[in-house]
C-alpha cells in the first residue's frame, strides 16, 4: 500500500489530476493481451464492461475510458463510476434485495453482499438456472475486482527483442514514474506511449484489424441492406435493384466473416454466435444457387428473410450469443475438420431453414389468401427442392463428423446428444422426402410436416446447447436461450394449427 501512496503522490504533485487525461478514446488502439491473444484495449474494455454490467459504456464514458479510470483506482485515484453488477434471475434479485425492475446491483452494495452470494452458491445442489446466475454474478464481480486491482489490463514490455505482457500494477511502478517524470511533464502518458511504440516496432499493428472489425459493424449494414433487398423485390417488377442489393449484402458479410477469420485464424463456426452468423449467409448463397437452377425469385426472398432473422439475432440476442472471439478448445484445432464437418452441417441447417420459411409462407398464404391447387403444388415442389439440398448436406456433415470423432475421440459414433439429434433430424427429413416421393404424404400434409420438422433442427442446433447442455460437444454450449426456443416452438405449433385446422384437402 505504501508504494501506491507514493506513486499517487507522484501523479498528483503536478497539474492536479492531470494524469486523468490518460483515459481518453486514444487508448482504443492500445495493444493488450487477453484470452491468449493480443487485441485492442477497446475490445477488451467493451467485452469486459458489457459482461459486468450489460452496458457498452459506463455513464457518459466509453467502455475504454471507464475501464481505464477503474484501473487507476488501484493507485489510489478516488474515482466513483456508476457501474453496476448485472443481475438477471428473479431469485438472485430477491437474494440481493433488488426489485424486479432493477437490472443490477451497485458495486458498493455488491462488496457487502458477495459473501451472501458465495453462501447461497454453496447451498445449490442442482446445476439449474439459479446456480448458473449466481456463478455469473460471482464471475462479474471477480472481473470488476481484477480491473480495479490493475490485473486485467496488461501492458506490452520489450525485453531482448521480444514482447512480454505484464499487468498494469506491475508496469506502473514508483521507479518508472520517477524516471519518466524527468523526461516528460506527464510521466504516465510517456510510459504508455513508449511501451506502445516499442510493441509496434517489434510486432506491427495487425491486431488493429479487430478494432476495425468491431467498429465497422458490417453485420448491421448487412441487416439493413437485406431488408432493403426484400422491399425492392416486393415493391418493384424490375428485379435488378433487389438483385444488386442481394449481391451487396453477400459481399458485405463475406468481408465481415473474412475479417473475423483473419483475426481468429480459424473457420467462423466454433460457437453459437458464429453458427448463426454463418447460417444466414449460407442460406442466402444457397438460395441464390437454387434460384439460378429453378429460375424462381421466391428462393432469394426466403434466403434474404432467413438472413435478416440471423443478423437480428446477432444484433439483439447478446445474452444468448456472445460476439467475442475466444481461443479454440483442443478438439477444434484441426482446421481441416472444422472447415468441413461443422460448415457442412450448418449449411444443411441453412438449406432446411429455406424449406421451413417457404412451408410456413405457403401455410399462411393458403389460410388468408386464395391459393389454387396448381399454385399450392408448385409451392410444394419449391419446398421439396430445398429439402433435397439440406438432406444431402446433412448426411455428408454427419459422415464427416463421424470421421472426425474417430480421429479425435477414437470412435466413429457414440450417441452423444449432438450426434443423436443430428441423426434424428436426418431421419425426420428423409422420411418426409420418401413420403413425398412415393405419394405416401399428400401435399396438404407435406407442407405442415416440413414446417414442423424444423423444430427438430432447432432442437439439434439450439436445444442441445441451451437445454440439455451435456456431451462431448461442450465447446459449442451457451447459457440462456430456453425461453427463445420455447417461444419458437409455441409460435410454430400455432402457425401449423392455423394452417391445418379447417383446411380443405388437395388430392
Amino acid at each position: 500500500m505504501g508504494k501506491y501512496i507514493y506513486l499517487l503522490a507522484l501523479l498528483i504533485s503536478f497539474s492536479g489530476w492531470a494524469q486523468i487525461d490518460l483515459c481518453t478514446s486514444e487508448l482504443d488502439t492500445y495493444p493488450t493481451r487477453s484470452g491468449g491473444r493480443v487485441k485492442p484495449l477497446y475490445v477488451l474494455a467493451t467485452e469486459t464492461i458489457k459482461f459486468i454490467s450489460g452496458e457498452s459504456k459506463i455513464g457518459d464514458l466509453s467502455a475504454t475510458e471507464g475501464f481505464c479510470k477503474l484501473s487507476l483506482k488501484a493507485f489510489g485515484m478516488p474515482l466513483e463510476l456508476p457501474i453496476k453488477i448485472k443481475v438477471e434471475h428473479v431469485e438472485a434479485k430477491k437474494l440481493l434485495g433488488l426489485s424486479d425492475q432493477d437490472q443490477g446491483v451497485s458495486v458498493t452494495d455488491m462488496a457487502n453482499k458477495i459473501g451472501l452470494v458465495d453462501t447461497e452458491l454453496a447451498k445449490q445442489k442442482e446445476n439449474n438456472s439459479y446456480k448458473k446466475e449466481l456463478t455469473k454474478i460471482k464471475q462479474r464481480w471477480q472481473a470488476y475486482i481484477s480491473i480495479i486491482e490493475a490485473r486485467l489490463w496488461t501492458i506490452p514490455v520489450s525485453k531482448n527483442g521480444k514482447t512480454e505482457f505484464i499487468s498494469l500494477g506491475e508496469f506502473l511502478t514508483e521507479d518508472k514514474v520517477a524516471i519518466a517524470r524527468e523526461k516528460s511533464s506527464t510521466p504516465v502518458n510517456y510510459l504508455f506511449q513508449e511501451a506502445k511504440d516499442d510493441y509496434l516496432k517489434l510486432n506491427g499493428d495487425h491486431y488493429l484489424l479487430e478494432l476495425r472489425y468491431f467498429k465497422l459493424n458490417l453485420f448491421v449494414w448487412g441487416l439493413l441492406i437485406s431488408i432493403l433487398g426484400i422491399l425492392c423485390f416486393v415493391a418493384f417488377k424490375n428485379k435488378w435493384p433487389g438483385t444488386i442489393l442481394t449481391i451487396t449484402t453477400i459481399a458485405v458479410q463475406v468481408v465481415a466473416m473474412t475479417m473475423r477469420v483473419m483475426i481468429s485464424g480459424r473457420a467462423p463456426v466454433t460457437n453459437m454466435y458464429e453458427t448463426v452468423m454463418f447460417s444466414g449467409l449460407g442460406a442466402l448463397v444457397i438460395s441464390c444457387i437454387i434460384t439460378i437452377y429453378r429460375k424462381e425469385i421466391i428462393f432469394v426472398l426466403a434466403g434474404l428473410a432467413f438472413n435478416v432473422l440471423s443478423l437480428m439475432m446477432l444484433k439483439f440476442a447478446n445474452s444468448m450469443l456472445d460476439p467475442g472471439i475466444s481461443p479454440l478448445v483442443p478438439v477444434l484445432r484441426d482446421n481441416f475438420w472444422l472447415s468441413t464437418h461443422v460448415t457442412t452441417v450448418i449449411l444443411s441447417y441453412a438449406a432446411l431453414a429455406l424449406s421451413w420459411l417457404l412451408a410456413n409462407g405457403l401455410l399462411i398464404r393458403d389460410r388468408f389468401f386464395q391459393v389454387s391447387s396448381s399454385d399450392y403444388r408448385y409451392g410444394v415442389d419449391l419446398v421439396y427442392t430445398c429439402i433435397k439440398f439440406g438432406v444431402i448436406l446433412l448426411a455428408t456433415g454427419i459422415i464427416l463428423g463421424g470421421v472426425w470423432a474417430d480421429y479425435s475421440w477414437g470412435r466413429f459414433w457414440g450417441w452423444d446428444p449432438k450426434e443423436t439429434w443430428s441423426l434424428i433430424v436426418l431421419l425426420v427429413y428423409m422420411a418426409i422426402l420418401h413420403g413425398k416421393y412415393t405419394s405416401w404424404i399428400p401435399p396438404h400434409r407435406f407442407v405442415p410436416l416440413v414446417a414442423g420438422a424444423f423444430m427438430s433442427v432447432m432442437m439439434a442446433w439450439f436445444g442441445v446447447n441451451y437445454i440439455l447442455a451435456s456431451g462431448l460437444h461442450s465447446y459449442g454450449f451457451s447459457e440462456g436461450g430456453a425461453i427463445f426456443l420455447g417461444t419458437f416452438f409455441v409460435i410454430q405449433i400455432a402457425i401449423i394449427a392455423l394452417g391445418v385446422i379447417g383446411r380443405k384437402k388437395i388430392a
